[in-house]
């Protein structure tokens, strides 16, 4: 007997031994998971709010040059509140948008999240957003538009209870899949549920089943009648959830950065600023049905403008990346041709009269003409900064050249150098220094001899055109063909 107890208490002690390690594996696994410690005060420090979303028609794409969204604008909001930039990372999968926060490389999930229990046990959620609730998304017949509204119904599903025997196709980790399980509790019967890969978003799955390649799936209701008023044979009428509440997430060791979202999104939410955007990206069908038409959505085609071919082959002579000409471009005449400034300059890339016709161009108005005479002006300003050793700031300097003139930057460099910074490098040098061009101390400096310069114009050019340029690169291929 003594043996045999002995070999039950070593067992015993095996297993205890066994479950305390797995339990401190387990909580080591869950503070490793959120291990990143950058809360309000950090991130203030870095002057950079990082923010994790995906790409959808409402949450962040590009339109006509233009980065848009809903998130996206409140991102704008919320950083200047703060007074901060921010920086936007984009998820591949949907996935992965927790995995990112909690490892540190953002510090905020601005998506869209249906709050749960589930998911508030691994981050901190904001302040609800917005309410919705979630729709069966399914296809009209064929010859829909013949028949009358009940004919045109008479066989789509029209309860929940109808689910059972069907297949429903949605992501795994999604409130929908975690709704539908629910469901099939609730109804008391079965069906299938087609999980499809974290990496294709709602709107992806919504299209599927207006081009029939799914029978049914699962959205949001805002997101759904959105994408209903440009797939005109969708029926999203039957609700499968009661309301649900939408925020963004935050790590949960960053109680100082909840707060201040929090702070803002109160003061915030009901705001006619605040109902225009929503308004815009979950209201109004018609800009969204324009938007996801056009050639030049991001999501759907990859361009910039129908200048692309014009750019891209003018770039290439001037040696710089054609999506950073394209932002410089729309930051001159937002791709119109024909547009004109008050002091006469005109076109794509808004050339002086004077200055178009030194540079060969004989029809400012003519895009290829205009590309090809502003390319040529850019990089005669790009030579004259050849001792600026770093090439990103030889372009900065260039930009501002093209912004303000020549010799203002080159007023703007002298000073930087007199007091003590460096004047080869433009952020937070040179450019300090542009800005303080518009004050008369500065303007009637000796190491001034072009006078007075509204600085914040050349300042704020250089920095929107790179701002517009890092969303141009998420987005667009600097090769199409690939």
């Amino acid at each position: 007997m003594r043996p045999l107890l002995l070999l039950f208490s070593l067992l015993f002690l095996f297993i205890s031994c066994n479950n305390d390690s797995a339990e401190t594996d387990e909580a080591s696994q869950h503070e490793m998971e959120i291990a990143e410690h950058r809360d309000f005060e950090q991130i203030k420090g870095s002057g950079v709010l990082k923010a994790v979303t995906v790409y959808s028609s409402t949450s962040y794409f590009l339109y006509k040059g233009q980065p848009m969204g809903y998130e996206y604008e409140l991102l704008v909001l919320l950083a200047e509140h703060l007074g901060l930039e921010f920086e936007i990372i984009i998820a591949k999968d949907m996935e992965d948008l927790i995995d990112i926060l909690n490892n540190g490389e953002a510090d905020l999930i601005a998506a869209g999240m249906t709050i749960t229990d589930d998911r508030s046990e691994l981050v901190s959620f904001t302040e609800t957003l917005y309410l919705t609730h979630q729709v069966l998304v399914q296809q009209l017949p064929e010859d829909w538009y013949r028949l009358s509204y009940e004919n045109a119904r008479k066989d789509l599903l029209k309860d929940p209870v109808d689910l059972i025997g069907d297949t429903v196709a949605v992501r795994t980790t999604t409130s929908y899949y975690d709704r539908l399980l629910n469901l099939q509790d609730e109804l008391g019967g079965w069906f299938a549920i087609d999980t499809i890969a974290g990496n294709q978003p709602t709107e992806k799955l919504i299209e599927m089943v207006a081009l029939g390649e799914l029978k049914l799936t699962v959205a949001d209701n805002n997101i759904a009648q959105m994408n209903a008023g440009f797939y005109p044979n969708l029926d999203v009428s039957v609700p499968v959830s009661l309301s649900q509440r939408i925020g963004w997430a935050v790590r949960q060791n960053a109680p100082e950065l909840l707060d201040s979202i929090n702070v803002w999104i109160l003061e915030n939410k009901g705001s006619t600023t605040y109902n225009v955007i929503y308004n815009k990206y979950y209201q109004s069908k018609s800009s969204h049905k324009k938007r996801v038409g056009s050639e030049f959505f991001s999501q759907k085609t990859g361009k910039i403008s129908q200048y692309d071919a014009i750019v891209r082959q003018y770039s290439d002579s001037l040696g710089w990346d054609w999506r950073l000409v394209s932002s410089l471009i729309y930051q001159e005449s937002r791709f119109d041709p024909y547009t004109s400034s008050w002091v006469g300059a005109g076109g794509l890339m808004q050339l002086m009269p004077a200055t178009a016709k030194e540079l060969g161009v004989y029809s400012i108005n003519d895009p290829t003409q205009n590309i090809m005479g502003g390319t040529r002006y850019l990089e005669q300003m790009w030579e004259n900064w050849a001792e600026i050793p770093d090439s990103v700031q030889r372009i900065k300097f260039a930009m501002a050249s093209y912004n303000c003139g020549y010799g203002h930057v080159l007023d703007a460099q002298r000073l930087t150098e007199k007091y003590g910074l460096d004047p080869l490098v433009w952020d937070e040098n040179v450019e300090e220094y542009i800005l303080k061009l518009t004050y008369s101390e500065y303007y009637n400096d000796d190491a001034v001899y072009y006078g007075y310069v509204r600085g914040m114009e050349p300042y704020m050019y250089v920095k929107e055109i790179f701002a517009r340029f890092e969303h141009y690169e998420v987005f667009i291929p600097l090769d199409p063909s690939i």
